[in-house]
């Protein structure tokens, strides 16, 4: 894959997703509200959160999140996406006893010190300049809301969900939903997400630079998981 040094990335991870139509996807939602004004810090809500019933947190392997740019090279006739990986991801769904995600004791974080492209100097930039991961080493989001499931939770098969929640990108915090498509066995769920937002939504200027003729406003995330209960 071609690829310029300096696309901007950012993720996270979600545990149970959707599909929609193209003219009403999560993801067209997504960047729709992320393009209508700079991110606001959202303050947590003062409540008690209520006694977990199930809990599920991701296993020891099978998770990782990326990023995916829409970038255009200099004397390269075509576009491509830039892409970052990591596998940092870690985290914990508790739902009470109706399934309603406990946002209080919901969290999935990504170490994003651990991201990689296939380019060494756009790492350095994404890392110094776009994350500021001296600062701010991981990324978090909380799930707030999932839909398409219900308890109980099916012992087999695939299900397209939806999540909603509040993804924190250094010390921006901004809404989004992510499109899953979950797969069950009798040992939990595993499957992959994607959700899409603008860079100025979390406040971070697009790359200028001038190797790339234009690097895509969109930044597009996308997460394996598998998660399993706790017990």
């Amino acid at each position: 894959m071609k690829s310029s040094y300096f696309p901007a990335g950012i993720f996270i991870a979600a545990a149970s997703v959707s599909g929609c139509s193209p003219d009403n996807s999560a993801e067209a939602r997504s960047v729709a509200v992320s393009s209508a004004a700079p991110a606001a810090q959202i303050a947590p809500e003062a409540t008690t959160s209520p006694a977990a019933a199930h809990l599920f947190v991701t296993a020891a392997a099978g998770n990782s999140a990326r990023y995916r740019i829409r970038e255009q090279l200099v004397k390269v006739d075509l576009p491509n996406d830039a892409v970052g990986v990591t596998s940092g991801v870690t985290g914990v769904i508790a739902t009470d006893a109706k399934g309603n995600i406990i946002p209080g004791e919901s969290k999935f974080t990504v170490d994003v010190t651990t991201l990689k492209s296939d380019r060494d100097r756009r790492d350095g930039f994404v890392q110094k300049r776009v994350l500021e991961t001296d600062k701010y080493p991981t990324v978090t989001f909380v799930p707030t809301a999932v839909r398409g499931v219900s308890l109980p939770l099916p012992k087999s098969g695939t299900k397209a969900l939806e999540v909603d929640g509040n993804l924190t990108v250094r010390d921006q915090t901004h809404p989004v939903t992510w499109k899953v498509t979950a797969r069950f066995d009798a040992s939990g769920v595993s499957g992959s997400a994607a959700t899409a937002f603008t860079f100025a939504s979390f406040a971070i200027d697009q790359p200028r630079v001038p190797v790339v003729l234009s690097v895509g406003d969109t930044i597009k995330l996308e997460m394996d998981f598998s998660m399993i209960p706790k017990k």
